[in-house]
């Protein structure tokens, strides 16, 4: 056999064991749905400015002379008058059936700050749908509408899940529905610092895709498409879904109460090194430390001390911190579970009632840092209200002040001590405008941003990773 023939018959046999997907997309398919949200504004009473337009009118407004280098600039004409409330398109997403009889699992970033949800199957046919529930933590939210006899997905064990394994994910990229994209599994109980441990894949995922099924080879599914990890916005090959056993506990308390209990002990934590467990004799770094106890916590009452390093909990090893919040935060408010502490080289077990955490309880900032706005968690900054004397040096009536930046923000050149003036078109006045217009704009997309920074302006856009 020559090398050729050789090679021909090679790349026939990979070719031969490559999966097919064709079955799967046919099983799966009608189970996926594409979800778009809508946001009622109040409209202006003329009708919409060109972008030309927008963009001179808010550089007028500002500084009093038209934008620099953009040779004639169209003046605003005469607009028609329009109705004073309008429902926009808020983004697109995606979600899977639950049940026949019309319950729906998507993200809680995807219907968050809707007005309305409308969801399409992929006969065409539209809902309105009711938002259920939405838990922030895990960004898992369940949605219902109104009919029955529906192809609902089968729940896949995610304990079976390998790495290495062939997954696919169905959604709508870009508004594109029904869009089959396909990979393997990258790792398992990834921590990404967020209160779940993700799927990590390769399968490609953009913005609209969140919300949809990751399905095994055997048709079920084993995530939600959640996130993905990009320097430019788009696909860079990670991707990360909320595994489905997860995914399911949380839905199953949306649909019962529509808000998800966690559980709480009242302890601030920190990683234990190889060189504390050494000196400490713990021996194997393992655990998390102890850094603080709060006032009248059920830690405290417990006989839990700062310097403790909790080991077990409820006869589960805490390797490393994440596993501890995780494991409270599963347990139902009012059990009496057993913790293990190691302190001063000797192992203590001691018996705590855990209490409810509050809902979407915020973390509090460190005492030695300035407490940050609801926007670092979008557009990675935080701002403050301008001075009389900001406005007076940088000669603006209006803006607000960049104090710090992140790594979103900072990508897209926005330094700290910047002017804010305008976020998406929409003039910025104060930090309390700032984020009601963050509240409202579509968060899957890039935004634009114009800044004052020394005597110019300029435009920038940031693209969030989501």
């Amino acid at each position: 056999m020559t090398p050729g023939a050789a090679m021909a018959q090679g790349s026939g046999a990979a070719l031969r064991g490559l999966p097919d997907f064709t079955e799967l997309v046919e099983q799966v398919g009608p189970s996926v749905v594409n979800i778009r949200t809508l946001e009622k504004v109040r409209a202006n009473a003329i009708g919409p400015m060109t972008p030309d337009e927008e963009m001179q009118e808010l550089f007028r407004r500002f500084f009093g002379v038209p934008l620099p280098n953009v040779p004639n600039a169209p003046r605003p004409g005469p607009r028609q008058n329009r109705p004073q409330e309008e429902a926009q398109p808020r983004g697109v997403g995606s979600g899977f059936i639950l049940s026949a009889d019309g319950f729906i699992m998507t993200n809680a970033h995807v219907v968050e700050g809707a007005d309305e949800v409308v969801v399409t199957l992929t006969d065409k046919r539209e809902f309105k749908a009711r938002i259920v529930g939405a838990d922030k933590r895990t960004d898992v939210a369940v949605v219902k509408i109104q009919a029955t006899g529906l192809p609902a997905v089968r729940v896949g064990d995610v304990s079976r899940l390998k790495v290495g394994e062939w997954v696919m994910a169905i959604g709508s990229p870009f508004g594109l529905e029904n869009s089959v994209t396909a990979g393997i599994v990258s790792a398992k109980q990834r921590d990404t610092g967020e209160y779940l441990p993700f799927i990590q894949t390769d399968v490609a995922i953009n913005p609209g895709n969140s919300g949809g099924p990751l399905i095994n080879m055997r048709g079920e599914v084993v995530g939600i498409n959640s996130q993905i990890y990009s320097r430019s916005g788009g696909f860079m090959g990670i991707s990360f879904s909320i595994p489905m056993d997860e995914a399911m506990r949380v839905s199953e308390q949306l649909r019962s109460t529509g808000r998800v209990s966690r559980g709480r002990i009242g302890v601030q934590i920190a990683p234990v090194t190889k060189e504390v467990a050494e000196s400490i004799g713990l021996g194997k770094t393992q655990g998390v430390l102890v850094r603080g106890v709060e006032e009248g916590s059920p830690a405290e009452k417990a006989g839990i001390e700062a310097g403790d390093i909790i080991t077990r909990f409820e006869g589960k090893a805490i390797d490393k911190p994440a596993d501890l919040p995780r494991a409270v935060g599963n347990t139902k408010p009012g059990s009496r579970v057993a913790i293990t502490v190691f302190r001063r080289g000797k192992t203590h077990e001691l018996n705590v009632m855990v209490a409810e955490i509050e809902a979407e309880k915020q973390i509090a900032a460190l005492p030695d840092k300035k407490p940050l706005t609801t926007a670092v968690q979008y557009l990675g900054l935080s701002v403050s209200d301008l001075t009389d004397a900001l406005k007076k040096e940088f000669r603006v009536r209006r803006g607000v002040r960049v104090d710090a930046v992140a790594e979103v923000a900072s990508r897209a050149g926005i330094r700290e001590g910047d002017l804010i003036l305008a976020v998406a078109n929409t003039e910025v006045s104060s930090v309390k405008e700032f984020e009601a217009i963050m509240s409202r704009i579509d968060k899957t997309r890039p935004v634009s941003v114009l800044i004052r920074r020394g005597d110019g302006a300029q435009y920038v856009l940031i693209r969030p990773v989501n």
